[in-house]
């Protein structure tokens, strides 16, 4: 009976052994494709060096994209499926002005001729939302590889999860903590902005339906708010209209955008709702008042985050052959 017990309790140590073996392997790791497609991220980097120069503003698209991705399900992708019936991620409200989806297809095509099923269409898009900022001038952070792609796109998961420019803090903590990221990641992440790009409607309800004089945002700064009214958003059904989000600075990646917030001067009320709680406003104050790289490191830090938020590896859901297509 000793005996078999042993033998019993060696089986479990090499069992339980190979499972932590097997769940380290599964898990991301840098230079994933080292040896199943060793020139993969170099082929995406080369890729987003030769188009990005020429529409610079992609990267703002896909720091969005890639953020949308991983807030809902996790970042498997799932924001890039299409769906017969309208009803994928990339047809929910906040998901509409997304741009960039054939620039991934695209980048996807030279990696399937390069290693056929090899790579992942998460792990194409966490690069190219990399790059694409290192090539705008943007902070440089580290990529870890080894997503696998989600077969699941849902309309109502991405306008239930993915945070609104309408929202109040505590709703965008909410929604942050819910994935595991912290008041430091929403402020971190919310500088993205200050390359981002968007239109009337996520403003101009702070512009026209508001509590103040002529229906602006008590909130929001009165001189910006009446430009904005007078030379963009022209009127409250404006739809077409573009607004920099950190005007006059759109195309430099740095920390104006934090500076306008305490100017009042955020344009969604979800920005300028970073300024109605003490830490979060006091962790504005601290990026501002030390140098810049302190900035590119801590977003660099929660980026990296982000891009770990419930992903699937080992042989969670697949490799998709087409992006926009779960394989059959």
């Amino acid at each position: 009976m000793a005996g078999t017990n042993s033998v019993r309790i060696v089986l479990v140590v090499v069992f339980g052994v190979l499972a932590l073996i097997g769940s380290a392997q599964a898990q991301l790791q840098m230079n994933f494709y080292a040896s199943s497609c060793p020139k993969a991220e170099q082929i995406v980097l080369d890729y987003v060096k030769q188009h990005i120069p020429n529409a610079p503003s992609l990267a703002a698209s896909f720091l969005r994209m890639h953020f949308h991705d991983c807030i809902v399900r996790g970042c498997d992708a799932s924001v890039l499926l299409n769906s017969t019936s309208g009803q994928a991620e990339k047809n929910a409200v906040p998901n509409l002005t997304l741009r960039g989806f054939d620039f991934i297809e695209r980048v996807k095509s030279l990696l399937e001729a390069e290693c056929p099923g090899v790579v992942s269409c998460a792990d194409i898009l966490t690069l190219v939302a990399r790059d694409s900022v290192v090539t705008t001038g943007g902070p440089f952070w580290n990529v870890l590889t080894g997503r696998r792609d989600g077969v699941i796109s849902n309309i109502t998961e991405a306008n239930t999860n993915i945070p609104s420019p309408f929202h109040n803090f505590t709703t965008l903590l909410t929604l942050f903590s819910n994935q595991g990221l912290n008041l430091t990641d929403l402020v971190l992440l919310s500088g993205g902005h200050n390359i981002g790009i968007s239109h009337c409607p996520a403003v101009s309800r702070r512009l026209y339906n508001s509590t103040g004089p002529g229906g602006i945002d008590p909130t929001m700064d009165s001189e910006y708010a009446e430009n904005l009214k007078a030379s963009k958003c022209k009127t409250a059904s404006d739809s077409t209209t573009i607004l920099e989000m950190d005007p006059g600075s759109r195309k430099t990646f740095d920390l104006s955008y934090y500076s306008l917030l305490l100017k009042r001067r955020g344009l969604f009320q979800s920005d300028a709702a970073l300024t109605t709680d003490s830490t979060s406003l006091a962790f504005i104050n601290q990026l501002l008042s030390s140098p810049p790289q302190f900035f590119f490191d801590e977003f660099a830090k929660a980026m990296e985050k982000m891009g770990q938020v419930n992903v699937k590896t080992g042989s969670e859901g697949q490799i998709r052959n087409q992006c926009a297509l779960v394989n059959n």
